[in-house]
């Protein structure tokens, strides 16, 4: 073995003399050098007994320590492809501290054409190096990939799936021991199903040790290459398959209720629509995708991070929608540029989407002075609801839904004249501030907002409190904030208040329109008091009803992952979010503290 060449400061390896990635922190490569691909499908597909294990199984787990190259993760794909029954759908969970890139992983990939396909929509997929979980779409192959970016025993704590299988992949114990712990192992064994198996190539005594401990049936079996033996394990009991909604009734038509459709029906739900024609931001020409900023890095921030960054990846694939890319924080308080710096250097955002920019080039950008302090929300998007809502929502039903109720192990959902709508076996409560109608105890507080348009030249998207950005001929700006105004008419002040606003950012933008004629929508905002989004059950209701509102401003950006999470919820399948963020949107926080 050859000495590794020194690694890029950004890459946790290094490329060894005969071409193989090695680890510059353990100093273990990341697959076989006699052949990792059958490696790989010895040890790990065939340990874990795949594909007879998922024969019969509408849905499957499996969990990975080391996701490294997403060697195993390609072949298990590969397997998958080629083994599934119809309506079959797989869920992975892989942790990796250290990721790498796209293209180390292409590099390393490319030794194996015959991965092809799997290979493929894994690197067109590539996971980002954020700490923290990422949802990865496999589209083709009816799978989802959740990479945990940080510490294993943090990541298997923060996960809330049960694995049907286990990749135990670590590097070499002698080299990272602590990925082998005795506490890891009794990790992997909590997150585990009842039944489940789980596989490894070394059979060294601690990890044998560990997974007896953590309760695993344990048994060695002929190795692969060089390597005499290897470790199969299993847990007591038998699978489960339990029954799961296949009817789900979505009330909302806006951004809520969209995405809601679009992640059921992405996991196989049938899905209905109801739509009242209150769409609480569909009729804006323009919406804002950015986070709310957090200096602190704390769980909320943690959670704006991890929704703004899936929401971008959503889009991505609905290009037509977008009307612009990249949005200006400009610093109008006086502590706004410390706020900034600060952002611009937290690692729950990947590299490059919030950078500081220098005074004088955004001045030169928007044409007119600013003050320093600027961050350039590089990923930050400026989105055309119609056309977002559209996509995602599909036809609705045009209808009021009255009451809900829970009759004959199904819902029955009534209109104004208590005639039968529909049946389901689930219900989404996606009405935005027209929750109390179906849910009286809803914890929503109502803000009115309105917008203003113009059909002047916008410039680059700019928010500073308020928001300045541009719509498909015009320039969108505002928005008023009115607690308890129900009121959704157009008030000229209120297109007045916005052009002030709009001044304490970008003068001269606000100086050109003055005099311009001016258009304007008001709707009202759902809210909760502590200004965070609700996404789960209804608390106190019978099974089955959930809630996805109190988005408040920024449900473009917050709602695609959280009806993903939502979804998980009702399907009682792993939620792309780690368990101390969904705990924040948990409707029963407020009847708890009650």
């Amino acid at each position: 073995m050859s000495d590794p060449a020194a690694p890029s400061p950004a890459s946790p390896l290094v490329w060894r003399d005969d071409g193989l990635p090695q680890s510059a922190l353990y100093g273990d490569v990341y697959f076989s050098s006699a052949d990792g691909l059958a490696e790989t499908r010895a040890v790990f597909l065939a340990g874990c007994d795949l594909p007879a294990a998922w024969r019969g199984r509408d849905r499957f787990v499996v969990g990975e320590l080391g996701f490294g190259t997403g060697l195993n993760i390609a072949a298990l794909l590969d397997l998958w492809r080629r083994e599934r029954a119809e309506g079959q759908r797989l869920h992975v969970f892989s942790i990796e501290a250290h990721p790498i890139t796209r293209d180390e992983a292409a590099r390393a990939l490319a030794v194996w054409p015959e991965l092809g396909e799997a290979a493929g929509v894994l690197l067109d997929h590539w996971p980002g190096r954020a700490r923290g979980f990422h949802r990865v779409d496999l589209p083709g192959f009816d799978a989802t990939l959740d990479l945990a970016v940080m510490d294993v025993e943090e990541a298997l704590a923060a996960w809330d799936g049960a694995a049907d299988a286990w990749f135990l992949d670590g590097f070499s114990p002698a080299l990272n021991p602590a990925m082998w712990r005795e506490e890891v192992l009794a990790a992997v064994a909590a997150r585990s199903a009842p039944g489940a198996r789980a596989a490894t190539f070394t059979v060294a005594g601690a990890v044998r040790r560990g997974l007896a401990a953590a309760g695993f049936q344990v048994d060695k079996r002929p190795g692969f290459g060089r390597k005499k033996e290897r470790l199969e394990a299993v847990t007591p009991g038998q699978p489960r398959v339990a029954p799961r909604p296949r009817r789900l009734a979505v009330i909302g038509g806006g951004i809520a209720g969209a995405a809601m459709a679009r992640a059921a029906r992405a996991e196989g739900l049938e899905v209905t629509v109801f739509d009242d024609g209150e769409a609480p931001a569909s009729g804006n020409p323009a919406a804002l995708v950015t986070p709310a900023l957090d200096a602190g890095g704390g769980p909320r921030a943690a959670l704006a991070a991890q929704a703004f960054a899936r929401a971008v990846t959503v889009y991505a694939s609905l290009p037509e929608a977008v009307i612009a890319r990249g949005v200006l924080k400009l610093a109008v308080a006086l502590r706004d540029p410390e706020r900034h710096a600060a952002v611009a250097v937290q690692d729950l955002f990947e590299p490059g989407v919030m950078v500081l920019r220098d005074a004088d080039d955004v001045a030169a950008q928007l044409g007119e002075p600013v003050a320093a302090g600027v961050l350039d929300m590089a990923d930050a998007l400026v989105v055309e609801p119609a056309r977002v809502i559209q996509a995602w929502r599909g036809p609705a039903t045009p209808a009021r839904v009255a009451r809900v109720a829970r009759e004959d192990e199904v819902w029955r959902l009534y209109g104004p004249d208590d005639r039968l709508l529909a049946e389901a076996d689930a219900v989404v409560l996606a009405g935005g501030a027209g929750q109390a109608r179906l849910w009286p105890a809803a914890p929503i507080r109502p803000v009115r907002g309105q917008a203003t348009w113009t059909d002047q030249p916008a410039p680059s998207a700019a928010a500073f409190g308020a928001y300045a950005v541009p719509t498909r001929d015009g320039v969108l700006f505002g928005a008023t904030h009115d607690r308890g105004d129900l009121g959704t008419d157009v008030r000229e002040a209120d297109d007045r208040r916005n052009l002030q606003a709009l001044a304490k950012g970008l003068p001269g933008l606000a100086a050109r329109l003055s005099d311009a004629p001016l258009r304007g929508r008001a709707a009202v905002r759902a809210t909760t008091a502590d200004h965070l989004p609700l996404a789960g059950a209804v608390p106190d209701a019978p099974d089955g009803l959930f809630v996805l509102g109190g988005l408040g401003g920024r449900g473009f950006c917050l709602a695609p992952l959280l009806a993903e999470h939502l979804a998980a919820r009702i399907l009682d399948v792993p939620s792309p979010l780690p368990n101390a963020l969904s705990d924040l949107l948990e409707p029963a926080r407020f009847s708890s503290r009650a």
